[in-house]
């Protein structure tokens, strides 16, 4: 699961598909994580890899009454409580993504999608398929919540799949059907 900051969406969904009992890890492909801080054009930033979940929610509640209001009417407490009972810090896909060989990736932005393609391109030459899903969910807390199942379903309609390289097109055309979208998808060599 890949989002921009591995905070929201990505964590999400490694929640709802770890408690399906899936082998799933989430990453974030941005350069930072970044989370929103005092104005727009002041968020707050934090660098993959090095701080914790744990880390980010002492220093947001550190920022003063009037922010830590808001960071709780966001619902960032809560996600943050969330991402630590999964793992303790944030991880970026570029730093990860050649230790691990992977089926299935589901990103939630197109962006995100473009650099995980970019990513897996640049490390190539294997012979063995990866899936990119791309599901472009808005990244708020609310659309995370509905999204996760979704990519819950798609991916156990590509694990009863005996062939999935086979059967890309007609599992999103049925996923299509059921979930009134259809998702960008790309069939990368890692």
């Amino acid at each position: 699961m890949v989002c921009a900051a591995n905070f929201n969406r990505s964590m999400q969904a490694h929640s709802v598909l770890a408690g399906a009992n899936l082998n799933v890890k989430s990453y974030g492909a941005g350069r930072a994580v970044k989370l929103p801080g005092a104005t727009k054009d002041d968020p707050n930033v934090y660098p993959f890899d090095e701080i914790t979940y744990e880390d980010i929610a002492a220093d947001l509640r550190a920022q003063g009454a009037e922010h830590v209001k808001e960071f709780e009417r966001l619902g960032m407490f809560e996600m943050l409580s969330r991402n630590a009972e999964i793992k303790p810090k944030p991880e970026r896909w570029q730093t990860h993504s050649g230790k691990e060989q992977f089926d299935v990736v589901v990103c939630f932005e197109e962006r995100v999608f473009d650099l995980v393609i970019a990513d897996l391109k640049s490390k190539g030459g294997n012979s063995e398929a990866v899936l990119v899903v791309n599901l472009d969910v808005r990244d708020s807390h609310r659309d995370s919540l509905e999204a996760a199942p979704q990519a819950l379903r798609l991916c156990q309609a590509l694990e009863a799949s005996e062939d999935w390289e086979c059967e890309v097109d007609e599992i999103l055309d049925a996923f299509e059907t059921q979930e009134g979208m259809r998702p960008l998808y790309s069939v990368c060599y890692f």
